[in-house]
């Protein structure tokens, strides 16, 4: 029987916790689709013949079948749909920006709201970790051995693609546990971390051998694996994990951090817990400066640790924001206060080193810079003064040299990044492949995956070359 068409204008709400409870917790904000709503979301994709959302996903998921799937209510045959392309969907249905990508370019978005594609596939991925708990078969080994440097979201996606296809893939990962930015990055409230870990069980259980406390250069290095340690090749994703600061007066006062660290203590060494044995700054007041994701992660985890006024700090104004919308309208419903057109010019201490306040000047839009957006401007004489005990640099990330300095013949560019040859993700050096961050800079989620998997393609098109 063919399937009734939904053809409501508006794409099904997401259930979400009341955000005057949720600023208080680490509590997940988006409570997920119902088995009813799921169905009538799924029911008003019009599976177009030229299907623009394959086209406009990194990772190329079939998404007008897997959601066709749970339309017709077969959940477990949606979910192989998805797995088939993606190693992480319970991940992606949360944190990836869709609405620039897959539901930026779908139909019913023409005259209306987008297909819901993120809700459905977090859906499909819930229901499947609830309800399934066969575990999946291990591929028979081809004979060939490939090791992955970093087992974030790039890292995961590279090795999962390789041991489906019958490699022996070994991750080292820096850290204590395994998942990169969706552990230490992302907050529990938008990602929770049992289910990067389910993610990640998934892909242990297909073969994928994964060893932490690895920091590369210093335990090992790539000459070592491709050596003594015999790997045909390296798909290199450490990620960037070198935080930037503004270079201004104050920024060495107690209780001034970097995104990348106050994320880091709150998220994967769990700060919030009364328990938790890591510091952090029991904050009053505090300015995040930066407009992106990671902004206003800072900025909201800030709020769930006790701070009574959180700032984010941002050079330019509202339609400039980089960071997801929806992320914006969760961090304006929660009460952070947005100072935007204003950028920072010094931080002042107190007689003990600690931060009492941050001065800003305000800025205008002038003429467009080379990313073709409007440059920010300083106004003369506007200067201003937040009364803050803590400021969190929210400015991007670079990649860490230690790979680079202990790699001889691997070609970098001037910001750090390794340079590649394009979507294969071959480096100046034979048999290393790299690709995510570590290559572009911070980026998304979804983006580092598929770099992931363009890799992983280009890795067996490789060795089975060399071994013709």
């Amino acid at each position: 029987m063919a399937v009734q068409f939904n053809m409501d204008p508006k794409k099904c709400p997401m259930p979400s916790q009341d955000p005057q409870v949720r600023n208080h917790n680490f509590d997940e904000v988006a409570l997920g689709y119902t088995k009813e709503m799921a169905v009538g979301e799924a029911k008003r994709c019009l599976n177009c013949k030229n299907k623009p959302c394959v086209n406009g996903c990194p990772v190329g998921i079939d998404i007008p079948g897997f959601i066709s799937k749970v339309a017709a209510e077969d959940f477990e045959g949606a979910y192989q749909v998805l797995s088939a392309s993606s190693s992480l969907p319970a991940v992606c249905g949360r944190v990836c920006p869709q609405e620039t990508q897959c539901e930026g370019v779908c139909t019913r978005g023409i005259k209306g709201e987008s297909v819901g594609i993120g809700r459905l596939e977090r859906f499909v991925a819930d229901w499947h970790r609830e309800n399934v708990h066969t575990d999946p078969q291990t591929p028979v080994f081809n004979g060939h051995k490939v090791a992955v440097i970093g087992a974030g979201p790039s890292g995961l996606t590279c090795a999962g693609d390789l041991a489906k296809a019958g490699y022996k893939v070994t991750i080292y990962e820096a850290l204590h546990v395994a998942g990169g930015v969706l552990m230490y990055g992302i907050p529990e409230f938008r990602l929770p971390k049992d289910i990067v870990q389910t993610e990640i069980e998934g892909l242990k259980k297909l073969g994928v051998d994964i060893e932490t406390n690895m920091v590369m250069g210093k335990v090992l290095t790539i000459d070592e694996l491709m050596g003594e340690y015999g790997y045909e090749a390296v798909y290199v994703a450490s990620g960037a994990g070198l935080p930037r600061f503004m270079n201004i007066p104050g920024e060495g006062l107690k209780g001034v951090y970097s995104a990348n660290e106050y994320l880091t203590r709150t998220n994967l060494m769990k700060a919030y817990r009364p328990d938790s044995k890591t510091p952090i700054k029991k904050s009053k007041a505090v300015a995040v400066v930066g407009g992106g994701n990671v902004a206003m992660d800072a900025a909201r985890c800030a709020l769930r640790l006790g701070a009574e006024t959180v700032y984010i700090v941002y050079r330019r104004g509202m339609e400039e924001l980089p960071a997801r919308r929806e992320e914006v309208e969760h961090a304006q419903e929660e009460g952070i206060v947005f100072k935007l057109l204003c950028n920072p010019v010094h931080i002042d201490g107190d007689e003990n080193g600690n931060v009492k306040d941050i001065t800003c000047i305000r800025m205008e839009l002038g003429e467009p810079d080379a990313s073709g957006r409007r440059r920010p401007v300083e106004v003369p004489g506007s200067e201003f003064t937040l009364e803050v005990d803590t400021v969190i640099m929210a400015l991007g990330t670079s990649p860490n040299p230690l790979i680079r300095s202990t790699t001889p013949g691997l070609e970098t560019n001037k910001h750090g990044c390794i340079v590649t040859n394009g979507d294969d993700g071959l480096t100046s050096r034979e048999g290393v492949y790299a690709g995510g961050d570590a290559v572009t800079g911070a980026a998304t989620v979804i983006l580092a995956m598929g770099a992931g998997k363009h890799a992983a393609k280009a890795i067996d098109e490789y060795i089975k070359g060399k071994n013709a």
